[in-house]
């Protein structure tokens, strides 16, 4: 999850100015960049636990450590809380979960090396501090009870507001781990056929990505349980976003979706302003009863939109949600599936080919039965596999027309043998893990700490 917002503290006094933001984005094609964000759980070796934050073996001894390589720590109330470095930024997520919000880079190569390279630093410290980190979409072993608290104002806010709204909130913010890739667009129309496309493949994603089958020790009857989690968090701020494939549909229309968003906070003065469930309509009036009086900022408008949290997300930039978190591998396979799909333009011609007669009825039915049935999904007839061969299909040959060649004279395409893999044997990280659960592990979850650590 985002930390404060670095926009203007100039008030908003036009309603033009919330869809300038979006507008802002926009970005001719030699520039287009791709933002790589990958989210870990910490655990103490010895027991397997999380990790608390304070602590000789703790969260904020850990980022101390990290700034050895040349990271800037940020403070909240004195407490070290994220590090910032050359664009990219390592956050914690509430319950300490690790998050490398990478840089904007220009190829997959690059994206790869930064991840790596923080993989590296992560291991460096995390040894000398007896800790381990993993990647999956769920947290396998330790109840929500027993997740620490990350000691950030945004967080207390959400955890006494989610309750009030779904009833597995906190499980997202305490249990769960994704990979995400940000994305440019070069015009409203751009922004707006990638949106339709990346939403509407998002479950597919979702799928080949699947990767969190155990809650508590065992198997909880899903193949991703991180997505299914996000079904029952708060219906105000998630979902599939059926409006963006409406005649119309633009930078107006996603403003009026997020003023219809409920707020969380506005952060004033190095302070959280608790406005759970308030209106930000109200907020433009003057009228928000925590702030009397006062207009929100630039600053506040991009913090907002960040506390929305659909499968696909516009801020200045297209954010890609629906992955399960996972091995290096296929933290490089997110992006070069995305950027495949995306940019390159015969690419997105083919992908919007696959998509844009899905009804309705069959997006939601795709988004809610991958979670429990991912590639196994049916769908017209044959599976949602033979949409993953498919959409997998077109991204390499879109990888491989943009032809960006690291030092070596390879392309990007390399980068999807992951998921070329799993689309041909049908068989998700998390159908691997159960067999592994029911096999050699004798009905246990502790060796995933041992076997799948970075």
């Amino acid at each position: 999850m985002s930390g404060p917002s670095t926009a203007s503290d100039m008030p908003i006094t036009d309603h033009r100015q919330l869809a300038a933001v979006l507008a802002s984005g926009e970005k001719p094609r030699d520039d287009w960049r791709i933002g790589t964000e990958h989210e870990k759980f910490g655990f103490r070796v010895d027991d397997l636990r999380p990790p608390s934050f304070d602590g000789e073996r703790g969260i904020e001894a850990l980022l101390k450590g990290l700034t050895r390589f040349g990271w800037s720590a940020i403070e909240e109330n004195g407490r070290v809380i994220a590090l910032a470095r050359n664009g990219a930024s390592v956050t914690l997520e509430p319950a300490g979960q690790l998050e490398l919000s990478g840089a904007p880079l220009a190829t997959i190569h690059d994206t790869c090396k930064e991840v790596g390279s923080h993989l590296r630093e992560v291991r460096e410290v995390a040894d000398e501090l007896q800790l381990g980190f993993l990647g999956m979409g769920f947290q396998p072993k330790w109840a929500r009870a027993e997740m620490p608290w990350m000691p950030k104002g945004r967080y207390r806010i959400m955890k006494a507001y989610m309750p009030e709204v779904g009833r597995l909130g906190l499980d997202m913010m305490t249990r769960t781990c994704t990979v995400q890739v940000n994305l440019d667009y070069a015009s409203e129309a751009d922004m707006v056929r990638k949106f339709r496309v990346s939403l509407a493949l998002q479950p597919i994603a979702t799928a080949l990505f699947a990767d969190s089958p155990f809650t508590e020790g065992t198997p909880n009857g899903f193949l991703s349980y991180r997505s299914h989690i996000w079904t029952d968090t708060d219906p105000g701020r998630t979902g599939m976003l059926d409006f963006v494939f409406e005649d119309g549909f633009g930078y107006e229309r996603y403003v009026d979706y997020l003023l219809d968003v409920p707020m969380y906070f506005s952060y004033r003065d190095g302070i959280y302003h608790d406005a759970s469930g308030k209106s930000f309509r109200d907020f433009l009036q003057g009228r928000l009863d925590v702030l009397p009086g006062q207009l929100p900022t630039l600053r506040d408008w991009n913090d907002h939109m960040t506390t929305a949290f659909p499968e696909v997300r516009l801020k200045k930039f297209l954010e890609m949600r629906g992955a399960d978190s996972g091995p290096w591998s296929r933290i490089c396979a997110l992006p070069a599936f995305w950027v495949g799909l995306l940019y390159d333009d015969a690419a997105l011609d083919a992908a919007w080919d696959l998509v844009k007669d899905f009804t309705m009825a069959e997006r939601h039915a795709l988004r809610d039965g991958v979670p429990k049935l991912a590639l196994g999904l049916p769908f017209r007839g044959g599976t949602v596999r033979d949409l993953a061969r498919e959409a997998v299909r077109i991204a390499v040959a879109g990888l491989r027309r943009r032809a960006r060649a690291d030092a070596c004279g390879a392309d990007e395409t390399g980068f999807l043998d992951p998921l070329v893999e799993i689309a041909e044997t049908g068989v998700t990280p998390a159908e691997h893990k159960l067999a592994r659960f029911h096999r050699e592990w004798s009905g246990r979850v502790d060796p995933v700490f041992r076997e799948y650590a970075y």
